[in-house]
């Protein structure tokens, strides 16, 4: 069959050549073009100089259009982080904490350090909250291909490419008319039999409060996912233009924690109740219908009638999980238009207009009063006469109306979960002319314009301004009024009854609950001129002819955020602080050049041999970088090929590092490092002797020995923000490979590379958890300075923070081997004729080091987070991490494929004094067992233009790897940004081409 046919000559060609242009993830290297296409138009990435193949000296990974169809993906940041040198940072697995967008951080070394690009030209930022590219903008229906390069590529591309480059290579010179559709859901069974006992646990605790602790169905079908795209394309007459015009719309349902069982419960340490083999359920002390304390003398919750009873958090705390979405709903509009017109045989003109319309609900737990309430007049007719005598309120202090300490921590349940809606709409337009100057010189001048606007609301959130105020009631005629009211503050005020159960009214929560909102907007300005040329000189050794790019650009990055005052003063009592409007700009101005030399072509010494150079020199408003790039590569015969490079990258602080306003955040700590937990009233050697004193970061014995330090959903106050006199950090990045392409078993190639990035002043903040250590463990003044505890003693409490601002900290290390192979044969030739053929792809990255280095000094400021995950380290970073496909393409015009994506072992980080992580102790979590997924799918070539697709992706419905430690890096008790969290993945496709 025709289709079939030239399908397997492209095979062969590709893989004879260096890499399977059908295969999952092949390494880039010496391919041969198709006839049909015009070989000055081949470019790598990681090079501005038209190539006559895709022979480089730093890898390059690539994955295909097709493998998008195949793994049945909707969202292409989905397959990108499935690559072991890609990790995933925000996509729609992300919560608490989104941005609604979607980024990947290469070699785990940060979203802001991975340049992403379309068709070799830069993203803007994604979000004013958020310094990465969106690819959420991305129309999966027109990626040819994608060519990840790891490592720096400043020198080609300018900064933030320090970890590397995705770029997104989009189809072109379409003709015809194209409709895919697919439909998908997840199915699961909640059967999780693995550590802890966690169905047990939950089982238990539904015994004493059945509303928060409820098991899910044994099996559920839920996530809904639903896409249709359109592309036609038009040609001239004569062939000398193009038009592409694509939309499409993509939509996904929610999925809830509540709907598997490892996540019905948020997990908190074993205890003694839960026995030393099972998880318990922890959670929140904002629990409901509430926790009312003075943090010395009482707490209590609310008992029958209007009463207290003894609080005990064991019992008490609210299960904040089920509410939370593992999958946030989204839907997506795109639209836009590819062009490109030959005026003459001297010029080209070329536009791409794209527009994508996202919007994505992140819901949490519901709000309340987080402590937000500190005391309370003896004289509200709200109180009881037992709820009164319970916080010590005499006769007299009634009579009086003084008021007494009481901490008020209770969730908002009856207004539901806090829900952030997000939404961003984005323009991008590339207009530019190309050309010939003459022979073997040409030229290429473009401006690009980017902006992204966000409208943010966030819901069902409590004002702290009239919860105080809805809390300070006073009996007027024998009808509890608010005070504000009565002085005509705010003569809205409603009363919030939450002494008696029942009691919240919906007055109460419509003046209560206020939105939220936020606008802002990022943008982007680049011109750029280059031209690439044949000197016409070669060396005595070589065939081939020196060439050159250079050129110069010009580039302007602005944001700007207005939040509206509720955002701005805090008031928001779920957010954990203010967020402020920021404005500002960068520009810079450009000049680069490339150079390649060959050195040598058909010589008894070697098969072929270059070297490659670049050079970029960037001026900002207030400082001048130079970034530069050599390489060579050496094939003593056809069949194996040496090479390495060099490179010297610098980014630049951006916009939001430079300018973002100073407010509270959230970080993650399983525990207050001062807090006793032995409660013995005597200091021993479970807390630092530096915790207790009479200084800001220091508290008495007995509010160490209160309980009351540690916050019960594991999440402090930090201190944030920008900072304007931040330098550019410089990596140094170092890679060797080898690439073998054996002739005697055609079809068969594999390539070796070790990678070595050294990323120096490094913008970041030392960390809150290493401010601890640095104070607590080390003795260093500065870092005991940053913590500020409140007058309770607390850092999770009203004032209590620690200081974290953007910094150029010492550094970033990491590295490791990449392994990439390809083979594919014909049955025909093991014996099965008339079989079809086979196609095998591997890529797979061994992580040898993955160094942090605060810049502080110490044994404790530099750590290695290979192998480890949590606290200090974040999401998993297993030592090896593959992904195998084997593709069955029968001679029936049905391919198969099975895939095999493999994550290895991990361990809790627990940071020593001496630098050491692996001090987890005895806890059930310490480990996380490797992980294996398989996924499996069919196409099926129904006529020459339709074509039919199916799978299932993690086949056998893995359970993910639990901690009580994964606080917001990752979300329902795992990292389902690494994990498959939630089941089985079923999808359903068709492609017609009309």
């Amino acid at each position: 069959m025709r289709t079939q046919k030239i399908r397997n000559r492209l095979l062969s060609t590709t893989m004879i050549g260096g890499f399977a242009a059908l295969a999952f993830a092949a390494p880039a290297m010496a391919q041969d073009a198709p006839a049909s296409q015009d070989l000055d138009d081949v470019i790598v990435t990681g090079s501005r100089i038209p190539q006559t193949n895709l022979v480089t000296t730093s890898p390059v990974t690539q994955v295909t259009g097709e493998d998008i169809d195949v793994a049945g993906v909707t969202r292409v940041e989905d397959l990108i982080s499935q690559l072991p040198q890609a990790f995933a940072a925000q996509n729609s697995t992300v919560a608490n904490g989104a941005s609604g967008t979607a980024t990947v951080s290469l070699r785990n070394l940060g979203s802001s350090r991975t340049l992403v690009l379309i068709d070799g030209r830069r993203m803007g930022y994604g979000s004013p909250n958020d310094d990465a590219a969106d690819l959420n903008q991305i129309p999966e229906q027109l990626v040819e291909r994608v060519e990840v390069l790891t490592g720096g590529a400043s020198a080609v591309y300018g900064s933030d490419a320090v970890a590397g480059v995705v770029n997104f290579i989009m189809k072109k010179d379409f003709e015809g008319l194209q409709v895919d559709a697919q439909y998908g859901f997840y199915q699961h069974n909640n059967d999780y039999d693995g550590v802890g006992n966690l169905r047990a646990e939950i089982a238990r605790r539904a015994t004493t409060n059945a509303a928060q602790f409820v098991l899910p169905d044994d099996n559920v079908s839920d996530g809904e996912s639903r896409s249709l795209n359109v592309t036609l394309g038009v040609s001239s007459p004569d062939g000398r233009g193009n038009v592409m015009a694509y939309a499409g719309y993509r939509n996904n349902n929610p999925i809830l924690q509540a709907d598997r069982d490892y996540s019905a419960c948020s997990l908190g340490a074993p205890n003694a109740g839960s026995g030393p083999t099972t998880y318990s359920c922890g959670g929140s002390g904002t629990s409901f219908p509430g926790q009312f304390t003075d943090f010395s003398t009482f707490a209590y919750t609310i008992g029958t009638g209007r009463t207290f009873v003894p609080y005990n958090g064991n019992v008490n705390a609210y299960n904040f999980g089920p509410l939370n979405y593992y999958q946030r709903p989204d839907e997506r509009y795109t639209l836009g238009a590819f062009g490109r017109y030959e005026v003459n045989d001297k010029a080209e003109v070329f536009a791409q207009l794209m527009f994508s319309d996202y919007q994505s609900v992140a819901q949490i737990a519901p709000s309340g009063s987080f402590f937000s309430v500190a005391d309370i007049n003896c004289d509200s007719p709200l109180l009881s006469a037992q709820q009164r005598t319970a916080i010590g309120c005499t006769p007299a202090d009634i009579l009086a109306g003084n008021r007494r300490d009481m901490y008020v921590a209770r969730r908002n349940v009856e207004g539901g979960g806090r829900q952030d809606s997000l939404n961003y709409t984005s323009y991008r337009g590339v207009a530019g002319v190309r050309g010939e100057i003459t022979a073997g010189w040409n030229y290429d001048i473009a401006a690009q314009f980017s902006r992204v606007r966000l409208a943010r609301t966030y819901l069902n959130d409590f004002s702290v301004t009239r919860l105080t105020r809805a809390l300070d009631v006073v009996d007027v005629a024998g009808t509890p009024t608010c005070r504000s009211v009565v002085n005509g503050t705010d003569t809205t005020c409603v009363p919030y009854d939450i002494f008696v159960p029942g009691g919240v009214t919906q007055a109460a929560l419509d003046y209560l609950q206020i939105p939220l909102m936020q606008t802002g907007e990022t943008t982007q300005q680049v011109v750029t001129a280059a031209i690439t040329g044949d000197t016409g000189w070669s060396v005595p050794t070589a065939s081939r002819t020196v060439q050159v790019a250079f050129g110069a650009e010009y580039r302007r990055d602005g944001l700007a955020s207005e939040t509206d005052a509720a955002f701005q003063t805090g008031d928001g009592a779920g957010q954990g602080g203010p967020t402020i409007g920021i404005s500002g700009d960068a520009d810079v101005a450009e000049v680069f050049g490339e150079i390649q030399i060959p050195l040598a072509d058909d010589q008894p010494w070697a098969y072929s041999a270059s070297i490659d150079a670049a050079y970029r020199r960037s001026e900002y408003e207030n400082v001048g970088t130079d970034t530069y790039k050599v390489g060579a590569d050496y094939a003593p015969i056809e069949d194996i090929r040496f090479r390495a490079s060099y490179s010297r990258a610098v980014r630049a602080p951006n916009v939001i590092e430079l300018f973002a306003a100073q407010g509270f955040n959230l970080f993650d700590a399983d525990n207050d490092p001062c807090d006793d937990l032995n409660d013995d009233g005597v200091l021993n050697n479970s807390i630092p002797a530096a915790c207790i004193g009479t200084g800001g970061h220091q508290v008495t014995l007995a509010q160490s020995d209160s309980g009351a330090l540690n916050s019960p959903a594991g999440q402090y106050n930090f201190l944030g923000g920008g900072n304007p006199n931040l330098n550019p950090e410089e990596a140094d990045t170092y890679t060797y490979g080898v690439v073998w392409t054996p002739s005697f078993v055609p079809g068969f190639n594999i390539s070796i590379d070790y990678f070595d990035i050294q990323v120096d002043g490094l913008i970041s903040t030392v960390g809150a958890l290493n401010t601890f250590d640095l104070c607590y463990a080390q003795g260093d003044a500065a870092a005991c300075g940053r913590i500020n505890r409140n007058a309770g003693g607390q850092l999770w409490v009203g004032s209590g923070f620690v200081e974290d601002l953007n910094n150029n900290i010492g550094g970033l290390a990491t590295s490791g081997i990449d392994v990439n192979s390809n083979y594919a044969f014909d049955l025909e030739d093991m014996g099965m004729a008339n079989m079809g053929s086979m196609q095998l792809s591997f890529v797979g990255t061994y992580l040898s080091e993955l160094l942090t280095d605060t810049g502080l000094g110490g044994p404790a400021s530099v750590y290695d987070c290979t192998g480890f995950y949590a606290n200090q380290c974040g999401v998993p970073n297993p030592e090896w991490r593959h992904r195998a496909r084997a593709t069955w393409l029968t001679p029936w015009d049905v391919d198969i494929s099975a895939t095999w994506r493999h994550y290895g072992e991990a361990e809790i980080a627990v940071l020593a004094a001496d630098g050491s992580l692996n001090n987890g102790g005895a806890r059930l979590d310490r480990y996380f067992d490797a992980e294996n997924y398989l996924d499996l799918a069919a196409t099926w070539g129904i006529t020459d233009t339709v074509t039919l697709r199916a799978g299932v992706n993690n086949v056998l419905d893995d359970d993910p790897q639990l901690s009580y430690s994964v606080g917001t890096t990752g979300n329902g008790n795992t990292y389902p940004q690494l994990y498959d969290a939630l089941g089985r993945y079923f999808f359903f496709g068709v492609t017609a081409n009309f």
